[in-house]
């Protein structure tokens, strides 16, 4: 009997223990849901800025080329930095700023004092963020939401602010939709559009690590519609102000202001910094600052998801940008270049993309080795497709950690492509032969296609498309593996990765970076159904 009752005890504890988990996330994540009715109220860009500095530099330029934008691109970390400052600083009426990620780290401090600034001397900022990495923010957004020049939302947020964990357990369906896009407008005149989210990976910042990515600033017509985007987002179902998610915001007005001169405070000691400094006192800064604006000058346009792409079915594709992004890449006649960190073709991208190298398209790709990328699981789910890809004619490059990349400027004109210290591709670059380049934030994954939103831009310049696409086939030899296909002894077929070491061609038939158990891993990852997260 004693013996009876052990063993029914021990087959009814575990799954005792586990229902008593589950209600406890059951709890967790029902003590709090989202506001049914939030003080949402709606505004839009402003269209009264001819008085401006920014519009008085402008006119000239843009009178003499009726209907097109001007547009500069930034590939140095540091360059895109000193240009997100000096727009701040440059503002007189409104900052519209949009991002997947924003820390409050040494470059991200330095900005928010820049528009805290901005706010002190009138300027109307609107600051919407995406909720997934904002943890332990919720104080940050609501003293800068109390000053009476800023408002701050937060897209698709947590209801449970101290159990997210808990919530995501439970709300896997809402909560794993994600705003992606990068943008920031200064008087719906000038704006930055690209790759990059605000922290000190992103502009070479950090020694450890460095995000190479591109955004490119943008002039003209092509911001106005930028701006519509932005109004779609701020004025939608899922960007709910900080105020209606952080309640005691509104119950500790005098806490939120001596933060916020924290944040302040903060704010100066990084512009203090030789780093912000240097920046501050570039060429291209100051340029800003007093009106002067380099760039091409071209046709754009937007490419963007409607925010309601996270309320509908993952494969409802009408609110989707990616068809007409891929409507684009499938007009190519002669060439295509594909930059994607992330890049992870399913069975569809897979057959669409050797059908353009069929046609006698050059198809190349440039994403991450595996030593580079910051997800395994994103390597796990790309790593099996390449002998297909390399069969279908399409040639793959993958970066090398070492790599010096980032797309720099000399201060003047054009220098190289790619130029950092320890790399991680983060840039999404697609160029059309050699006329149409589009820089963004979609990778070529089904995240991206699918479940995240994302934007973009399109710039009709053959000028800076060519530049671009030979200053990356030029350090390509140096800054990235060639993935070839090897027959053994006994007809199996393998991988190689060539690349230039010190002047001289090595190849090797083992993925570089890679240890057998981490082999093993990244197979074993291959296994699980992720494509579709990935």
């Amino acid at each position: 009997m004693a013996q009876a009752l052990q063993q029914r005890s021990a087959s009814v504890g575990p799954r005792f223990l586990l229902a008593c988990l589950s209600a406890c996330i059951l709890v967790l994540a029902g003590c709090a849901s989202l506001p049914a009715h939030p003080d949402r109220t709606p505004s839009y860009a402003s269209t009264d800025t001819s008085d401006t500095l920014l519009a008085s530099s402008l006119a000239p330029r843009l009178a003499r080329n009726p209907g097109q934008s001007i547009f500069y691109p930034l590939g140095s970390g540091p360059d895109a930095l000193a240009v997100r400052m000096a727009l701040a600083r440059a503002a007189r009426k409104t900052l519209d700023l949009q991002y997947y990620l924003f820390d409050a780290d040494t470059t991200g401090s330095a900005l928010l004092g820049e528009l805290i600034d901005a706010a002190d001397r009138g300027v109307r900022v609107r600051l919407l963020i995406d909720d997934l990495h904002s943890t332990n923010q919720d104080k940050l957004w609501a003293a800068l939401d109390a000053h009476p020049n800023i408002e701050t939302r937060l897209f698709n947020p947590f209801a449970n602010r101290s159990a997210r964990w808990a919530e995501m357990m439970v709300d896997f369906g809402r909560l794993d939709r994600r705003m992606h896009n990068k943008l920031m407008v200064a008087d719906n005149l000038v704006g930055v559009v690209g790759g990059r989210n605000i922290g000190d990976a992103y502009f070479s910042a950090r020694p450890d690590v460095d995000f190479s990515d591109l955004d490119v600033m943008v002039a003209g017509p092509v911001v106005q519609a930028a701006s519509k985007v932005f109004d779609q987002y701020w004025n939608s179902e899922s960007a709910y102000p900080v105020a209606a998610l952080v309640p005691e915001g509104k119950e500790a007005p005098e806490e939120l202001r001596r933060f916020r001169k924290e944040v302040e405070a903060k704010g100066d000691v990084a512009r203090a910094s030789p780093f912000v400094q240097e920046l501050l006192d570039s060429g291209l800064a100051r340029g800003i600052e007093v009106g002067h604006l380099p760039g091409h000058v071209g046709s754009a346009r937007v490419i963007a998801d409607s925010p309601d792409k996270i309320e509908n079915d993952p494969d409802d594709a009408s609110t989707h940008a990616i068809p007409r992004l891929r409507a684009l890449m499938e007009a190519a006649q002669t060439e295509l270049v594909l930059i994607s960190p992330y890049f992870v073709p399913d069975d569809d991208t897979e057959k669409w993309l050797a059908a353009i190298a069929k046609r006698g398209v050059k198809v190349r790709v440039l994403t991450n080795s595996f030593a580079a990328t910051d997800v395994s699981a994103v390597h796990a789910g790309y790593a099996p497709r390449r002998l297909a890809l390399l069969h279908a004619g399409i040639e793959l490059y993958e970066l090398k950690p070492t790599a010096s990349t980032g797309l720099t400027q000399d201060r003047g004109r054009h220098a190289r492509t790619f130029a950092s210290s320890r790399a991680t591709l983060h840039a999404k670059a697609y160029v059309v032969d050699r006329r149409f380049l589009f820089v963004g934030s979609p990778n070529l994954d089904p995240r991206s296609s699918r479940l995240n939103t994302e934007m973009g831009v399109v710039l009709d310049s053959p000028t800076l498309a060519a530049w671009f696409v030979s200053d990356v086939d030029k350090r390509l030899p140096e800054i990235a593996w060639r993935i070839g296909v090897r027959t053994d002894a006994a007809g199996q077929e393998g991988l190689t990765w060539t690349t230039m070491e010190q002047g001289k061609e090595v190849t090797t038939d083992k993925e570089p970076g890679m240890s057998v158990w981490q082999h093993i891993g990244i197979d074993f990852l291959g296994l699980l159904p992720l494509e579709d997260e990935l």
